[in-house]
């Protein structure tokens, strides 16, 4: 046997020209920090992704549960947030003079104002709920809220004549607003009415993204706008998610009781963050449309978990219009999960749940 035919055959590394053995530290050493940096992109397990930001004169916060997202994962994912709370302001917001709401309140037009199919879906929730409560949520109600000193006013807060409330109150009434699903339009009965939806369209808002993230397949997550949210699936690490119904105080903020959500939307409306006091009277900024005053009840907030934040949004208002006792009623009467938190002669606060309520407590 000769000694070539015993000699064992040579590495793939020996067999390399010296020019490249000088580049293969180099290349282990980027192919190291490439992993690196691709493992440190993605979320570990456990750990929710989270976005913020602002809208629609508020903030935003979406919490989705996806180990192992990239990042280019993660900015497609802000990019559709954004994009969609844009063009849901840009639709409906009243301080922009050109979004489509806007438009159709400065038109002093009777007839059929053509609008998007989101607009239209938000006037059609809105007259749905004015119909439930009677008229105590109504989307024009702005000008009775400006005549008080609210909102976007310059206007010292101070008593408003009779006679101007009885003038204002012939252009406030959700009835003054027809829709026609058919035709993609909205009109106004009266040329002077104007509308806010930012007591639904928030709601709203939330309902959007979260389809969005079903249809791009995530299951577990949390969408806020304002204060609305909607949860779906389970949190980071299992179990319903978790939420906050805020302790109505002016002061600070706290938790007054925390609720498990999962696959429904909370809402919360109360009067303790804008208000005054008028000769010892506190006024709210919930203005009664059917009496054109503030409220006067003893309700300090009302929060309302429903299949759509939309709908949670305008029934949370229009429940805080009705109050204690005519809110409760109507939300027990229809079947609605409610948490109604009222004060106390002794300046000590009660919450009280309807019926439904206690029973998204009670669990399955």
């Amino acid at each position: 046997m000769t000694s070539g035919s015993s000699r064992p055959p040579r590495s793939s590394l020996l067999a390399l020209t010296p020019r490249a053995r000088l580049l293969l530290p180099l290349f282990l050493v980027v192919l190291v920090a490439f992993t690196l940096a691709r493992l440190c992109s993605q979320t570990a397990p456990g750990v929710p992704l989270e976005f913020r930001g602002t809208t629609m004169g508020t903030t935003y916060s979406v919490k989705i549960v996806a180990p192992g997202a990239s990042s280019a994962e993660q900015s497609s994912i802000r990019a559709m947030i954004e994009e969609r709370l844009g063009a849901v302001n840009q639709l409906m917001s009243t301080y922009d003079p050109e979004s489509e709401l806007s438009r159709f309140n400065l038109s002093r037009s009777t007839g059929a104002f053509p609008v998007a199919p989101e607009t239209l879906e938000v006037f059609r929730v809105a007259q749905q709920v004015s119909e439930i409560t009677g008229g105590a949520f109504d989307v024009t109600v702005g000008p009775l809220v400006a005549a008080w000193g609210f909102g976007a006013t310059d206007r010292v807060p101070a008593r408003p004549p009779q006679q101007e409330l009885a003038a204002l109150r012939d252009r406030v009434g959700y009835r003054l607003i027809e829709i026609d699903p058919s035709a993609k339009t909205i009109a106004k009965n009266h040329p002077d009415t104007v509308c806010d939806l930012s007591a639904v369209a928030k709601g709203y808002a939330v309902d959007v993204v979260a389809q969005r993230l079903l249809e791009r397949r995530y299951g577990d997550f949390l969408v806020e706008v304002g204060g609305e949210m909607k949860a779906r699936g389970e949190r980071a690490g299992g179990g319903p998610w978790r939420v906050a119904i805020e302790r109505p105080a002016a002061a600070q903020r706290s938790i007054f009781k925390v609720v498990e959500l999962s696959d429904r939307a909370l809402a919360t409306s109360g009067d303790y963050r804008n208000y005054y006091e008028l000769d010892g009277v506190k006024l709210s900024h919930l203005i009664d449309p059917r009496s054109g005053r503030p409220i006067a009840h003893r309700l300090a907030s009302v929060s309302v978990v429903h299949a759509s934040a939309a709908h949670a949004d305008a029934l949370a208002t229009g429940l805080g219009v009705l109050g204690p006792d005519e809110g409760y009623t109507l939300a027990e009467r229809l079947g609605l999960a409610a948490y109604f938190i009222v004060r106390e002669r002794d300046g000590g606060l009660r919450g009280i749940g309807t019926s439904a309520f206690e029973s998204l407590e009670d669990g399955p």
